[in-house]
């Protein structure tokens, strides 16, 4: 009796399978690599109910990050301004501007603004901003240069991979408690060394690291409570 299927495609099952799982691996892998916070939440910039520059009220008006995140010295985690932060100023500044429509009907309303969360870990990620920022790690080394921001958006990924190489190597990011919230610090700033040179990074990190103990975890058990 004849073949009713022609020899080759003896092999077309095998085939199959080994392009089928070639498939399946690539998807993997590329879910591995692309849904990640470097390619998922790095850029993410919500709009706002009220267009608040940092721009403005950093760099042309001199406000510390603390006059409106004003727990984050003390607190697991950094607060929102409320209501009340916004209007000690604006009860007396711009008061018919339409950009502020939402400030007044909170005020009027006692309904908190809704204001959008932009960086936000996991609930299974332990993370504490006064330990971070009362050791000297700036706001920088986690939302980037947010005082030229017009509108916020995720610079950092944020990852665990990201955080784990600041812990790694904390010097890097560390500089004097009193800069952090110096957006435009740099460690040149500190003046010369014994050596006369201008201090680097690496020179300050160091010192400060010593000086504080400063020994993050790398473990489980550090992040993950």
């Amino acid at each position: 009796m004849a073949n009713i299927f022609p020899k080759w495609t003896n092999h077309l099952p095998i085939q199959i399978l080994v392009a089928g799982g070639v498939l399946f691996i690539s998807v993997i892998a590329g879910m591995t690599y692309y849904f990640t916070p470097k390619y998922t939440r790095v850029g993410y910039q919500p709009v706002q109910p009220v267009p608040f520059s940092h721009s403005i009220h950093v760099n042309q008006l001199g406000l510390d990050c603390r006059y409106c995140h004003s727990q984050v010295e003390n607190a697991a985690h950094s607060n929102l301004p409320t209501t009340q932060t916004c209007m000690n100023c604006h009860s007396q500044i711009k008061l018919n501007s339409p950009r502020l429509a939402t400030v007044r009907d909170s005020w009027k309303t006692g309904q908190p603004i809704a204001w959008v969360r932009i960086h936000e870990a996991p609930d299974y990620v332990y993370f504490n901003h006064s330990a971070h920022v009362n050791r000297g790690v700036s706001c920088v080394s986690c939302h980037g240069q947010i005082n030229n921001m017009a509108v916020v958006w995720h610079h950092e990924p944020q990852s665990m991979d990201w955080c784990l190489t600041c812990h790694r190597a904390p010097e890097n990011h560390l500089r004097p408690v009193n800069q952090v919230t110096n957006l435009n610090w740099k460690p040149e700033d500190e003046g010369p060394g014994k050596d006369g040179k201008l201090r680097t990074q690496q020179e300050i990190g160091e010192q400060l690291k010593v000086a504080w103990n400063v020994n993050p975890p790398v473990t489980c058990a550090g992040c993950h409570r």
